[in-house]
């Protein structure tokens, strides 16, 4: 089980740092429609969190991210009999969130290129964040209609 986790962080994590650097060194600060009106590469930096909240509070989110980290470590590995896509999604928050936390701290900002007009820009990393959470509330769920099931 603790190979699905490590392997999809690091899938995570690789991809992403590789489409950050790959965009921001050829379209930093510009926009490039795919389908027009729809979806665009829209290369930007986010000196704040989901949605522009605590913009320019690096500091605060790097410490807020570490804490995040090490609770959900310790609570990963406090887990026992859960099935593999429990920790496949716990591996897709946690490459997510240390790809946007190396992006904090070694650019002051987190890389953002995916751009759907009527969302803000988001990253690869984000996506998996929301994935795998709502994977583990998809489980919540499933064990909770179970429970009652029975």
């Amino acid at each position: 089980m603790f190979f699905i986790f490590v392997i999809s962080a690091v899938i995570i994590f690789t991809a992403d740092i590789f489409l950050k650097t790959y965009m921001w060194d050829r379209l930093a600060y510009s926009s490039v429609p795919v389908i027009k009106n729809i979806f665009h590469i829209s290369v930007t930096c986010n000196t704040g969190a989901a949605f522009g909240i605590f913009q320019g509070k690096t500091f605060f989110l790097v410490v807020v991210t570490l804490i995040f980290l090490i609770f959900f470590l310790w609570f990963i590995f406090n887990e026992k009999n859960k099935p593999k896509i429990f920790f496949l999604a716990c591996g897709l928050i946690l490459g997510g969130a240390v790809s946007n936390l190396y992006d904090r701290i070694f650019n002051g900002c987190v890389i953002d290129y995916l751009d759907f007009i009527v969302w803000p820009v988001f990253n690869l990393s984000d996506s998996a964040i929301c994935a795998g959470v709502g994977i583990l509330v998809l489980l919540e769920i499933w064990k909770i209609k179970r429970a009652r099931g029975k």
